[in-house]
This record gives C-alpha cells, sequence and structure tokens, in this order.
C-alpha cells in the first residue's frame, strides 16, 4: 500500500533532519547491499578470534586459567559470529535478504517457504494418510 502525499512528506522530513543530525551514521545505513554489514561483521569476529587466541596464549603462559577460559570463550564468540555473518552474507541464512533458491533440502529439493514445526508435522501426517 503506497504512502499519501502526507505520509511521504513526514518521511522525507524525518530523512533530512537524520542526515543533518549524523551524516556519517547516514550514509552507512543508507548502503543498499546488506551483505557490506555481514562483510563488515566478519571483518570484526576475526579481529576477536584473534584477540581471543592472543587472550587464550597469555593464560596458558602465565599460568592463570581464567584468563586461558576467558580468551577460549571470546574465539567460541567471535567464531559463531563470523560463521552466522558468513551464512547470512553468502544467501544461507535467515536474514531478510537472503536468497532462498541457495539452499536444499533432503533429496535435492528446494525447502520451499519456512514452515513450523506443527505444518511440518501435520503435512507429514497427511501424506502417511494419502499414501494408505
Amino acid at each position: 500500500m503506497p504512502l499519501s502525499e502526507h505520509e511521504q512528506r513526514l518521511l522525507d522530513q524525518i530523512e533530512q533532519a537524520l542526515y543533518a543530525e549524523d551524516p556519517k551514521w547516514a550514509n552507512t545505513v543508507r548502503i543498499s547491499d546488506p551483505r557490506s554489514h555481514y562483510r563488515r561483521r566478519l571483518v570484526k569476529a576475526s579481529i576477536g578470534f584473534v584477540l581471543g587466541i592472543a587472550l587464550l596464549m597469555v593464560g596458558v603462559v602465565i599460568n592463570k586459567i581464567p584468563i586461558g577460559v576467558g580468551g577460549f570463550v571470546v574465539m567460541l564468540a567471535a567464531c559463531l559470529w563470523g560463521l552466522s555473518s558468513w551464512k547470512r552474507m553468502n544467501g544461507f541464512g535467515d536474514a531478510p535478504g537472503a536468497k532462498p533458491g541457495r539452499q536444499r533440502g533432503r533429496a535435492g529439493r528446494s525447502p520451499g517457504p519456512r514452515q513450523t514445526f506443527m505444518e511440518r508435522m501435520e503435512e507429514r501426517w497427511r501424506r502417511r494418510h494419502d499414501d494408505r
């Protein structure tokens, strides 16, 4: 449903106020390709992973177990964050801009729209009932 003239004018005013208040932030948000955001997150996750390795090594060298464990936790969190960003950047995640044709279900079928657990169970029940 398109916006009315009044709503469009208000939206333009809000947008202009945001650009005037913080042009750097507005320029960052204006980027149309969401993959650039995921790429930035992937770089930050890589830096976090390296910092986690450094913490882990420092903990081992000075024989402080909590520092080593903290380094491992930082590495693990950075890995998970980077992996989720990488998956979304390449279209395998649940991001709004994900490419649905890239994922494949069992037997090479495309999974189609996402279904809830109950919808999948009902569909299986219907298929079993129809096969009999």
